[in-house]
């Protein structure tokens, strides 16, 4: 196991919790960067691990990418494309993990956290989250792309516009959280909807997610070929050959991964 600084790693079953853990805020600092693109990597080839919760230690989620440390990271010529290209892997390794994320959101996501949190399978949100683009305050850009995938037009443009926080309930009523819950009963929700993930046979899973990711930018025509080619491919498995019996046979599946 890497010796972790900023990362805290925890098993409850199949569940994986990783909390965020950079205080005061849990800024994304290149060393929390490096630190989730590892853990994911791993977590996509352990097959112990079926499901992932992701949420902050204290009282944010994610303040955004560390600007107390960005003079560290950046201090000559070839830093700023390097130091972006490590964010931007960040986010993508948290998409394309090959098991499924849900982000537990503890308090404020907000530009990169933002970005960490669209970038989970599944939202659920303490009554203190909110979700927000605050870099119109500090003169910079970015987090828009992700927002979009959670974010209708008008409202993603007064976000990126003027700073606008979007608050837990609000979430909720748009549909871009799961649930919106008393702080204390946060992390319950989400390790219920993780454990029912993974509870399913960790094949199939694996392959619907790749199947979501895939498809996400496609025609209709393009997408549902996808997911008709996946599913033929899944119905060939061990696992959905015991998930019929065991649907026939009215009794739990017991899942092998093959």
């Amino acid at each position: 196991m890497q010796d972790l600084t900023q990362l805290r790693i925890e098993m409850i079953g199949h569940v994986a919790i990783l909390r965020m853990n950079f205080a005061p805020v849990n800024a994304l600092s290149r060393t929390l960067s490096d630190e989730l693109t590892w853990a994911l990597d791993k977590i996509s080839e352990t097959d112990d691990v079926r499901a992932v919760v992701l949420t902050g230690e204290g009282k944010v989620f994610c303040a955004g990418a560390d600007l107390k440390g960005r003079a560290d990271v950046i201090k000559g010529p070839g830093d700023l494309p390097a130091h972006s290209r490590r964010t931007r892997e960040c986010f993508h390794t948290i998409r394309e993990c090959a098991k499924p994320i849900v982000a537990a959101l503890n308090g404020p996501a907000l530009g990169a956290g933002l970005a960490i949190a669209a970038s989970c399978d599944v939202l659920v949100a303490s009554e203190r989250a909110s979700l927000g683009l605050p870099e119109i305050d500090v003169g910079l850009l970015g987090g828009g792309s992700h927002a979009m995938r959670l974010f209708p037009h008008s409202l993603l443009r007064r976000m990126a516009l003027t700073g606008y926080r979007v608050p837990a309930a609000e979430l909720y009523r748009l549909g871009v959280v799961e649930a919106c819950v008393p702080h204390e009963q946060l992390m319950d929700a989400a390790l219920g909807i993780a454990n029912s993930m993974a509870a399913k046979s960790p094949l199939s899973v694996r392959l619907a997610k790749q199947t979501l990711n895939a498809i996400e930018g496609m025609s209709l025509r393009d997408g549902y070929r996808y997911e008709q080619d996946m599913t033929a491919a899944i119905a060939k498995t061990e696992d959905a050959r015991e998930a019929q019996r065991a649907f026939l046979e009215k009794r739990p599946a017991v899942f092998v991964g093959r």
